[in-house]
């Protein structure tokens, strides 16, 4: 079998949601058949809500298009290694693979920080690949930052 990245739709959120003035993490769920079926962008601060991020929003949207709460089998591809909050929605929808892009060592709730799935408290943990599309996803990071710290 081979595998197939769907992680240039993820960084195409990720760029809209830079382009809306939002931190650009981008997210694509893809289900079991291969089909993209939800993808979004970070819209914390269009929609006012902290929980409006691209992995939740993706997740939301699957769901309903799956008309379930659980998406086994599938797959989330995001270009920042997920928060805890997002951890803990993968887990909860049973998110099958988990792929990511660049490291968050300030607030990554995988790798770093809370490690959300090696607690036993933790139901379900995805099996997880991180450094798809890392060096674009920390460059589109690094450039929208300091972006930003210039006043632009």
């Amino acid at each position: 079998m081979t595998f197939t990245s769907f992680m240039d739709i993820a960084l195409e959120e990720a760029k809209a949601a830079a382009a809306r003035g939002e931190v650009p993490v981008g997210a694509v769920i893809v289900d079991t058949s291969g089909q993209v079926v939800a993808q979004a962008g970070n819209r914390t601060r269009e929609l006012h809500d902290p929980t409006a991020h691209a992995e939740i929003l993706a997740i939301r949207s699957a769901c309903v298009a799956a008309g379930t709460d659980r998406l086994v089998g599938h797959d989330l591809y995001v270009t920042l290694e997920p928060c805890p909050m997002c951890a803990a929605a993968i887990s909860n929808a049973r998110i099958a693979r988990l792929y990511f892009g660049a490291d968050d060592p300030k607030s990554g709730g995988v790798g770093v920080g809370a490690k959300v799935f090696s607690h036993a408290q933790c139901h379900h943990a995805p099996e997880i690949y991180d450094g798809i599309g890392a060096q674009a996803s920390a460059t589109l990071l690094r450039t929208f930052f300091q972006a930003k710290r210039e006043g632009r």
